[in-house]
């Protein structure tokens, strides 16, 4: 199975906390980051796509990805 999570957050630590966890728990980088600004909250938001391949298993959706 293939199994696919966008990670979004504002752009501080605990958003790149989060990506090195999924990296650490077997996720890989799918792609580049995105950036953008929320003018309204004067905020920098990043995204990450990251992917996983969970041999042995059937995707279902009501499965929950961030505990993949």
């Amino acid at each position: 199975m293939e199994a696919y999570r966008l990670l979004t957050g504002k752009d501080d630590s605990a958003f790149c906390h989060r990506v090195t966890a999924a990296i650490n728990s077997g996720w890989e980088l799918y792609g580049p980051p995105t950036v953008t600004y929320v003018t309204a909250k004067g905020e920098i938001i990043c995204g990450q796509a990251i992917r996983k391949t969970i041999a042995d298993k059937t995707y279902d959706p009501a499965m929950k990805l961030s505990e993949l």
